[in-house]
């Protein structure tokens, strides 16, 4: 077995010094130290061997074996350097290297993460709820009059089943005080809604809203105000001057919009409406209390105040975006800018 065993060591290093590809090799190590191969079936007479021949031979398997597959791996070595310097030639390397970009979050998320933050820090915890809604969240338990054109067809997404795309974050508003177990509720709820818009600079079928909402007892309409000028201040600097005209909602009274007044580079000084406010109306705790049928938002125990305002657009006056369209786009070259 010694002797045939140094033919295998010698024929074997002959035959690998002449393959020429990387196929070769693998089929010479199978050959060689397969399962089937030469030197494994050789082993697998070990026991054959007399006694005092099994160390030598033991001793001369192991040298084969180390020399053939040391022999492999500097054979792959020498093939992928071939490889590797035939697909290098062309290239010339004094040529300065090409610079790898860095990405950048989106400003819509930019902007998201600071009202978020901003909100937090005043006790505002985060609130999420279903995308496609009931007519009830979204518009009876807000007190949405049966006519009120946002129930209409034409603005509202509806689907086969009587369902609707939801076209405000207040149903999340909904749904947190239909499940709350205690008071106070401190909640901000940031997402997609829907409406039948046609798509222009200003408007977009799909938008981000963000929602907010507290409720307990003894809130005021001064904890509304102090809570959006602070909220706004930090958004758009210590100096923004916030203001609040009256209006009306149907799921607040009484209810204002809320203007700040922009001074861009350039231009004069203008105020420009960003939100839209106002105290609990009554109807609503009246609806919750019902659907709940206990008094955790009894209307003569409860106040609160909610808030909503399209993150979109915030996004477009705080970084003077003239068309909302760039906002989905995905333009690298409007991106890059952030």
């Amino acid at each position: 077995m010694l002797t045939e065993l140094e033919q295998i060591q010698i024929g074997g290093l002959t035959e690998l010094a002449g393959i020429t590809d990387e196929t070769g090799l693998e089929n010479f190590r199978v050959a060689y130290l397969g399962k089937k191969g030469r030197l494994t079936a050789l082993a697998a007479g070990m026991r054959n061997v007399p006694p005092d021949q099994k160390a030598a031979v033991g001793a001369k398997l192991n040298e084969v074996r180390n020399a053939l597959g040391n022999g492999i791996d500097e054979k792959l070595a020498t093939l992928q350097s071939a490889k590797d310097a035939e697909a290098a030639k062309g290239i010339d390397l004094t040529l300065p290297g090409r610079p790898v970009t860095s990405g950048a979050l989106h400003p819509l998320t930019r902007l998201r993460d600071r009202a978020v933050q901003a909100l937090r820090r005043m006790g505002f915890a985060l609130a999420d709820g279903p995308e496609i809604e009931t007519e009830w969240h979204c518009f009876d338990a807000l007190n949405t009059p049966a006519d009120h054109p946002a129930r209409n067809e034409k603005d509202t997404f509806y689907l086969p089943d009587g369902r609707l795309l939801r076209t405000h974050t207040s149903t999340v508003q909904v749904r947190t005080m239909e499940t709350a177990k205690s008071l106070p509720i401190r909640i901000i709820a940031p997402g997609a809604a829907y409406r039948r818009d046609e798509i222009d600079a200003t408007h977009l079928s799909v938008f981000n809203q963000l929602e907010g909402l507290y409720v307990d007892r003894d809130v005021s309409l001064a904890d509304l105000k102090g809570t959006l000028e602070f909220f706004f201040q930090e958004i758009f600097g210590a100096g923004t001057q916030v203001r609040f005209r009256p209006h009306f909602f149907p799921f607040t009274e009484p209810s204002f919009e809320i203007d700040i007044r922009l001074e861009a580079k350039g231009q004069e000084a203008r105020w420009i409406e960003i939100a839209g406010c106002g105290m609990v109306d009554p109807a609503v705790f009246e609806a919750i209390s019902k659907a709940r049928g206990d008094k955790l938002f009894d209307p003569t125990e409860v106040t609160g105040f909610a808030f909503g305002l399209g993150l979109d657009r915030l996004a477009m006056i705080l970084h003077g975006i003239t068309d909302i369209r760039h906002l989905i786009e995905n333009d690298v070259r409007f991106l890059a800018q952030f």
